[in-house]
């Protein structure tokens, strides 16, 4: 008898319909970035030992321009298999690209093998049926704003025009304000999509820490919902925020350091999470978190989420 897989929270647990439905979704889902280096079938445990509705991947090595290697055949194969896996659980999949990408640096072979790498995740992350692929924005390491825009745009455009329909978007993450970072507040999203003629196939993801680290005060007094209210405005409305990484900070609001804590455990504190899942602008946005381990410190955080959700 085959083993069986691995259970998950039901479409009831983030009120999430499957997408064939066609129905509205309403609740954020709650999930993790979930390791995969032992494979596919280990990270969907892991995902279901932490309560896990919506996960986070990686599909080459984060810290590296290495590819992994393998036959075309062999690994369409394998993404067919784990893209049933997943659509069997139900499970909204999301893939992070390498941290070493800067598609505005001043270096033409870091820019090349930065589109590279992001061709890569696109490419995977359509194959196992992702419905987007996260992007850091990329900074002016030579400290010369306007070319390092113009980098990202070259850089960026034509992998935007290649996506396929049935691909998964393109995810801009704004950074926590180190060095000469091209996109950190809010409204520095504004013209960064203006700079990419506010591409269709262009969508946000934003990280809590990251903004509360780049001066916007979730822990203020209504400090959370102005800040996606302000989001909505940036954008236009809800539609191109995609994704949201739900990570506490362990430096205070406008220390420009990225230091992820567990929830509650750290400057933001829990409730402005509660005040950023119940906003109408992440209505249907699934959360991420992206916190330090082990499990059960996972599995704690994702059941804090819950809980500030469903209340």
């Amino acid at each position: 008898m085959a083993e069986p897989g691995p259970q998950f929270p039901g479409p009831g647990a983030g009120d999430r319909t499957g997408p064939q439905t066609g129905e509205p979704r309403t609740r954020p889902s709650i999930g993790a970035h979930v390791p995969v280096a032992g494979g596919f079938a280990a990270g969907l445990r892991y995902a279901a030992g932490i309560g896990a509705e919506a996960i986070q991947v990686f599909v080459s090595n984060p810290r590296s321009w290495s590819l992994p290697a393998g036959e075309p055949a062999q690994q369409a194969r394998e993404a067919d298999a784990i893209g049933a896996r997943l659509a069997e659980a139900g499970l909204p999949v999301f893939v992070h690209t390498p941290y070493l990408i800067n598609v505005g640096s001043a270096d033409p072979v870091t820019r090349d093998r930065s589109v590279a790498s992001i061709r890569h995740s696109l490419h995977r992350g359509g194959a196992i049926g992702a419905r987007g692929v996260v992007v850091h924005t990329g900074s002016a390491a030579g400290g010369d704003r306007d070319k390092s825009m113009l980098y990202a745009r070259e850089s960026l455009l034509p992998v935007l025009d290649s996506i396929p329909a049935d691909g998964p978007d393109l995810l801009l993450e704004p950074m926590a304000g180190q060095g000469h970072l091209l996109c950190t507040a809010v409204t520095d999203l504004g013209p960064y999509l203006e700079m990419l003629d506010w591409h269709p196939r262009a969508a946000v993801c934003l990280d809590t820490c990251h903004v509360f680290s780049a001066g916007h005060d979730l822990a203020a007094p209504g400090g959370a919902a102005a800040v996606m209210s302000e989001l909505a405005g940036v954008l236009g409305g809800t539609g191109r925020l995609a994704l949201v990484h739900a990570n506490d900070s362990k430096d205070p609001c406008g220390s420009r350091r990225d230091r992820h804590e567990n929830i509650g455990a750290g400057q933001i504190g829990a409730p402005p999470f509660g005040a950023l899942l119940r906003h109408p602008a992440a209505a249907g946005v699934p959360f991420v978190i992206e916190t330090p381990g082990p499990q059960a410190a996972h599995t704690a955080d994702i059941a804090t989420l819950r809980g500030l959700r469903d209340r």
